[in-house]
C-alpha cells in the first residue's frame, strides 16, 4: 500500500517520502540566521525565505525577537568566520576560552615563532620597566633560538636517518621536537595568529568577556571583534561585485555587547574573600593530576569552585576548608557568585558544577594550551602566576636540555624572566601586575580544574597520551589515567590508554 493511500480523502496535503538537502552558499550571517528562525513560525520554504528577506527585514526581525523577547538561540544559527592575527599568547588563551569555540591557531610544535614579534604593553612614563620588560623578552627569545639548535644538533647525534626517511623529511621531524623543548622559553608576550569560526551568541559573549578584561590587550581586542562584526567582511573573490565586498557580518546580534558588570564586580568580591578564607595559608603541595574524590555537598562544591577560580590553591585543598566552614557562609560565598547577575546574564561557569569526576591539574603553560581545547569538559582555570613554579622538559620523547648541554642557560632564563615580572608587576606603569604576566614562559605552571563525565576522560587519556603528542601533555593524560584506575579500577580498563613511560619512534609524529 503506498503511502498516499493511508491518507483519508479529505487530507489537505499528500505524504511524500521526498527529503530536501542542500547546502547554503554567500547569505549574510544574519538573513540566514533570520531565515533559519522561520522555520518556526512560516511553511515557506529556506530558498522562499531567503528570496523574500532582505538585510533591512533581518535587522527589524531580530530588534524584535533577539532583543525584546529574549529568544537567544537565534543567534546560534548565524555563524561567522574571523581572522585575528598578531595578538599575544596571553590574549589568544583568553579568546579561545569559550566553552562553544571551534578554531585553530599557529602551532608552538611546528613553527619557528623568532620571527613573530610580541606585544609591548602601555608603560606611560615608566621607561624602567618598559626596558627590562624589552630586555627580557628579547633574551627569552634568545634562549629560545639556541635551544631549538642545540636540541636538534643532539637529535641528530641520538637519531640515525633512516634509509627510507628522505633528508628534508627528517630534519623537519627533529626540528619539530626541538620546538617542542624550545617552546618552554616563549614568553606569553609572543604573537600568533589564529582563525575561528562562531555563532552571533557565543561572539556576543566571548566580546563582553574580553571587554571585561582587566588586560588592555584583550579589551581592545574584544572592541576590534566588535567592530569587525559590524564593518564589511573580507571578501576573498576577486571578481565579487561592490555590493557583495559591502557585506556587514552581524551588526545587529552584537551592536550591545558591553563590558560585563557581573563579572567584573563578581570577581573583585570573591577575590577578596578568597584572600579572607585563604590568605593565611601556604599553597599545599599536589601532584600533577589530583582526582579529587566527590565527599562535599553541591554546596560546598559551588563554594569552593568559585574560591578556586579566585585563588592560587589546589581544589583539594579549598575543598577541605570550605567543608570546616559554617553552613551560612558556604551560602554566603555562593552569594557572592550571583548577587550582580543582570537579567540577561550566564551564571559564572563555576556553577556548573556537579560532574563525577575533577581532575585538578598543575601544569606547565604550553601543554595547558592543548588540554584548553577541550570544550566538553567545564574548565575552571586559575591566574597565571610564577608562584607554582616552571617545568624543565627532561623527557625521553625527545632530546632534553641535559643531552643538549643547555640545562643551565635554561634555568637562568626562566628565573630571570620571573625576576623581571615580579620587579615590573611592583613597578609604577599603567596596570604593572597585568603587564608582567606577559613575561612568564610557557615554562610556567598553570592550575586548572577539569569536570568531566567518565567518557570524556576516556577520550582525553586515550587522545592526548598517543605517541605523536607533546611530552608535557601526554605525562597529564597519562597520570589522568593512572589516577582514574586508583579510583575506578572496573572502569579504567576499557581506556585504551598509551603508556607514558614506553619509549616511542621519535620520527613518528
Amino acid at each position: 500500500m503506498s503511502s498516499e493511500s493511508l491518507l483519508s480523502a479529505g487530507a489537505v496535503s499528500q505524504a511524500r517520502n521526498q527529503t530536501d538537502v542542500y547546502a547554503v552558499h554567500g547569505a549574510d550571517p544574519e538573513v540566514l540566521a533570520y531565515a533559519m528562525a522561520k522555520y518556526s513560525r512560516s511553511a515557506l520554504s529556506m530558498k522562499e525565505s531567503l528570496k523574500e528577506i532582505s538585510s533591512q527585514r533581518a535587522e527589524q526581525f531580530l530588534n524584535t525577537f533577539y532583543f525584546q523577547y529574549g529568544h537567544r538561540s537565534i543567534a546560534d544559527l548565524a555563524h561567522i568566520a574571523f581572522a585575528i592575527e598578531r595578538l599575544s599568547l596571553l590574549a589568544a588563551i583568553v579568546l579561545v576560552d569559550e566553552q562553544r569555540w571551534d578554531g585553530q591557531e599557529r602551532s608552538t610544535r611546528y613553527q619557528n615563532f623568532m620571527k613573530s614579534g610580541w606585544y609591548l604593553p602601555d608603560f606611560g612614563e615608566d621607561s624602567t620597566s618598559r626596558q627590562l620588560y624589552t630586555e627580557t623578552v628579547e633574551g627569552l627569545f634568545g634562549a629560545y633560538e639556541r635551544t631549538t639548535a642545540a636540541v636538534q644538533d643532539a637529535l641528530r647525534e641520538r637519531v640515525a636517518r633512516p634509509d627510507e626517511m628522505k633528508q628534508d623529511a627528517y630534519e623537519r621531524t627533529l626540528k619539530a621536537r626541538a620546538f617542542d623543548v624550545a617552546r618552554y622559553l616563549l614568553p606569553l608576550a609572543t604573537n600568533t595568529s589564529l582563525g575561528q569560526i562562531v555563532n552571533a551568541r557565543t561572539l556576543e559573549t566571548q566580546v563582553s568577556r574580553l571587554l571585561s578584561s582587566p588586560l588592555a590587550e584583550v579589551r581592545e581586542l574584544g572592541q576590534k571583534l566588535k567592530d569587525a562584526a559590524a564593518g564589511a567582511a573580507w571578501n576573498p573573490n576577486p571578481d565579487a561585485s561592490a555590493s557583495e565586498r559591502e557585506v556587514r557580518v552581524a551588526p545587529t546580534l552584537v551592536k550591545y555587547a558591553e563590558a560585563n558588570a557581573y563579572q567584573i564586580e563578581t570577581k573583585k568580591e570573591l577575590a577578596l574573600a578568597a584572600s579572607e578564607i585563604l590568605g593565611a595559608l601556604a599553597i599545599a603541595d599536589s601532584p600533577v593530576v589530583d582526582l579529587v574524590e566527590r565527599t562535599e555537598t553541591l554546596e560546598v562544591e559551588l563554594a569552593a569552585t568559585l574560591l578556586y577560580a579566585a585563588s592560587h590553591y589546589p581544589y583539594r585543598q579549598v575543598r577541605d576548608v570550605v567543608v570546616g566552614l559554617p553552613e551560612a557562609r558556604v551560602l554566603e560565598i555562593i552569594e557572592l557568585g550571583l548577587k550582580h547577575r543582570g537579567r540577561h546574564d550566564e551564571v559564572l561557569r563555576a556553577f556548573h558544577s556537579g560532574a563525577a569526576l575533577r581532575f585538578d591539574i598543575l601544569m606547565d603553560i604550553g601543554g595547558f594550551r592543548d588540554m584548553h581545547r577541550h570544550r566538553r569538559v567545564t574548565q575552571i582555570m586559575q591566574d597565571f602566576t610564577a608562584r607554582h613554579g616552571y617545568d624543565v622538559p627532561e623527557t625521553g620523547d625527545a632530546a632534553g636540555l641535559a643531552e643538549a648541554g643547555i640545562v643551565g642557560e635554561y634555568r637562568a632564563a626562566v628565573e630571570g624572566a620571573f625576576t623581571a615580572s615580579g620587579r615590573i608587576a611592583a613597578g609604577k606603569a599603567p596596570e604593572a601586575a597585568e603587564s608582567a604576566k606577559y613575561l612568564l614562559p610557557l615554562a610556567t605552571r598553570v592550575r586548572c580544574l577539569f569536570k568531566m563525565d567518565f567518557a570524556e576522560a576516556q577520550y582525553i587519556s586515550e587522545l592526548r597520551s598517543g605517541p605523536a603528542g607533546h611530552f608535557s601533555y601526554r605525562k597529564v593524560a597519562w597520570e589522568m589515567y593512572v589516577a582514574l584506575e586508583r579510583q575506578h579500577p572496573a572502569l579504567a580498563k576499557y581506556v585504551r590508554v598509551t603508556d607514558f613511560r614506553e619509549p616511542i619512534d621519535l620520527l613518528k609524529r
